[in-house]
This record gives C-alpha cells, structure tokens and sequence, in this order.
C-alpha cells in the first residue's frame, strides 16, 4: 500500500509542474508524472520507486539544485538518489541535446536498478506517447523533438540497449517492443 508519503510527492509533483505542458499536446505535465508511477508501480515499484517516478523531471525541469535540495529534506537521500538518476541536466543552459543523452545513456550500466526501473517507466510512457502521435500526426510529431526523427529513433533504441544490456527485464522488453514498433512505422514513411 501507498502512504501518506505518495500523496504528498503527487501533490508536490502537482505544484512543481503545475504551469507546464506536454511538448506539442497541451497535456497537463502531471499525466506524464502519474503515467510514470503507474507504469513503475505495475512493474512491481515500491514506495519510494514510485514516488521518485513522480519527481523524476523535477530536478531537471523544475529548478536544478534547489528542487534536489527540496526533494532530499520532504522524501530523504533514497528517493533523492533515483530522481538525480533519472535527470539528465541539472543546469540551464541544458548541454546540447546529444551531448546529455549520451552521457545520460553512458550512465545506465553503473546506475541502481531503482533508477533503471524508473528511466524504463518514463520511457515506455513517452514512447507510447510518441507512437500514438505518430500515428495521428506522421512526420510532424518529430519537429517536436530536439533530436528530430534520426535522433529521436536512435536515443529509444540506445536506451532499449543500455537498460537490457544492464538488466533484462519484462519492463525493459515492453520497451523495446514498442520502440520497434515507432521504427517500423518511421521505415515505412515515405519520408
């Protein structure tokens, strides 16, 4: 069972990303945080799993160093220690975009398999987000993302590669299924 401990990172999650949307939907952000969650807490995520789901972009979107410092004094140096995991730039400016995806994926080998569960919960619900805009918008989705498409299909794929070259789990082959599933459709495209 969840606590009072969850309610209160869904409510500070809530607060954090309050104003901020999903890139190209105009989704409230926290759909993604609580998709996050209920994907790792189907997978078999404790408390403090599923809690650092729903603050995994917290540090990295939402204030840098003193959100992590906020983190640590509501939910203590675990959950602190997942959600760092799972940031991949702490600083604005970000680094270039390929520059902190690869290190980002660089680091999955050495991580926790806290983090490892968590990074592969965000991913399946992105890239479930990706394939149903995919099919709705074509080629268009893809000006959403830093990477465009070649980018965008490359990072999923190395994703895919580091999480089960560290683990192989039924969360991480779930991944990798629809991951194959986005690029058979972009291979299809004609464009």
């Amino acid at each position: 069972m969840l606590s009072e401990k969850f309610t209160e990172a869904l409510t500070f999650a809530t607060e954090l990303h309050a104003t901020q949307k999903r890139k190209g939907s105009g989704v409230p952000y926290i759909a993604h945080l609580l998709g996050t969650a209920s994907i790792a807490l189907e997978y078999g995520a404790n408390e403090a799993e599923a809690i650092a789901a729903l603050l995994h972009d917290a540090i990295e979107d939402q204030g840098g160093a003193p959100t992590r410092e906020a983190i640590r004094r509501r939910f203590g140096d675990a959950i602190t220690a997942i959600v760092d995991g799972c940031t991949d730039a702490d600083t604005i400016p970000k680094p270039p975009w390929r520059q902190r995806k690869e290190a980002y994926i660089a680091s999955i080998p050495t991580t926790s398999a806290s983090v490892r569960l968590v990074t592969a919960a965000d991913k399946l619900y992105n890239a479930r987000s990706v394939l149903k805009d995919y099919r709705v918008l074509g080629e268009e989705l893809w000006q959403r993302f830093a990477g465009g498409k070649a980018g965008s299909l490359w990072y999923y794929r190395a994703l895919v590669e580091a999480l089960r070259a560290a683990a192989s789990t039924p969360l991480v082959e779930e991944l990798d299924r629809v991951v194959t599933e986005i690029e058979q459709l972009a291979s299809d495209s004609p464009v």
